[in-house]
């Protein structure tokens, strides 16, 4: 094999690792970008939860422990 033959080969080897590395890195963010959209509609839920009891009052009408 040539020097040129052998140099061909491990710049399409270097860019096929590469290529997968990359596919696997987008799939990475594709997965962060959801997981990120659940935990910011799952906050937006929580905060009008939160919202709601505020404007209700508060929390329970529990007594507190004793030792309050």
């Amino acid at each position: 094999m040539s020097r040129d033959s052998y140099q061909l080969d491990a710049l399409e080897t270097k860019l096929a690792f590469q290529e997968d590395a990359l596919q696997e890195l987008s799939d990475a963010l594709v997965a962060q970008q959801a997981r990120m959209d659940r935990l910011e509609a799952r906050i937006e839920l929580l905060t009008e939860q939160l919202a709601h009891q505020a404007e209700s009052g508060g929390g329970s009408s529990e007594q507190p422990p004793p030792h309050y």
